[in-house]
């Protein structure tokens, strides 16, 4: 299909139009934490004296070292473990067609209908009940939990659409189903596999309530979830706001500017399938 000159202008055009509203807020944001921090910033205005100070104030305040490493320990549980069962539990479904599968598939999709904030209250008295309130375990274990819905479904669709001649062609061959899974089906999950971790390191990085609930120290939590306490102490100081949630923003957006052709090629793998 060849695109006509109309439509390849009104698609730059779209684009551009979509990187001025995603970079403006970046803009807006960066302006006002370069402010004066007794000052209230109004709109997109450049400080004629920009105080780079703010982001070494809010650094230091807000232990973002700490934070950076529970942090770092939450996001290395929970990437891995959500996509090991989750992949695990996609080709079971989409690929090895398990009895009962159907039933476990309209399970994960009601999971996907579940509000999250409805749970969040019996979740607090459960992670009481096993004593793990106040601790890491408190966020990665219901977070592995929350994924999984989202997480099988995204790789059972993957699955589905490898042809079932590459299982036959193995199984022919000799190979067992844990073979055929490892030599065969991992490699070519790669791109699922990379979006799929992404998506759950960006969810996972940026969880702001349920650290806020769970844990009472704000040291333990997500960096997400510390700001709302930084937030309570510093709420006059909106410089110093603004500068603190610019350096939590900052390693998701890192990543996904190193990842995102691995992001974008599981999104137009999946729409070939379709």
């Amino acid at each position: 299909m060849v695109m006509t000159r109309s439509e390849i202008i009104v698609g730059r055009i779209v684009l551009v139009v979509i990187l001025v509203l995603t970079v403006l807020p970046l803009l807006s944001m960066l302006s006002a934490a370069l402010q004066s921090p007794d000052r209230i910033p109004t709109g997109l205005a450049w400080p004629t004296h920009p105080h780079w100070e703010n982001f070494v104030t809010a650094f230091t305040v807000g232990h973002v070292w700490v934070l950076l490493g529970s942090s770092l320990l939450i996001v290395v549980v929970v990437v891995p473990v959500s996509l090991l069962f989750a992949t695990l539990a996609g080709y079971a479904l989409g690929n090895l067609r398990v009895r009962g599968g159907r039933i476990v598939l309209v399970a994960m999709v009601l999971g996907l209908t579940i509000p999250f904030e409805a749970i969040v209250i019996p979740l607090y008295y459960q992670i009481t009940s096993y004593g793990l309130l106040n601790t890491q375990w408190a966020i990665i274990l219901p977070l592995i939990g929350l994924y999984m819905p989202f997480g099988v479904f995204w790789m059972r669709a993957h699955f589905l659409g490898v042809p079932r001649e590459l299982s036959e062609a193995a199984r022919v061959d000799g190979a067992g189903v844990l073979q055929e899974f490892a030599r065969i089906q991992i490699p070519l999950a790669r791109p699922a596999l990379s979006a799929l971790g992404i998506l759950i390191f960006l969810w996972t990085w940026n969880q702001f309530l349920l650290p806020l609930v769970l844990v009472d120290d704000p040291d333990k939590r997500t960096m997400a979830g510390a700001l709302g306490a930084f937030q309570g102490q510093y709420i006059d100081a909106l410089p110093l706001l603004f500068a603190a949630a610019l350096i939590v923003m900052l390693p998701t957006i890192v990543i996904y500017i190193v990842f995102q052709r691995q992001f974008i090629r599981a999104l137009l793998q999946g729409a070939v399938k379709g």
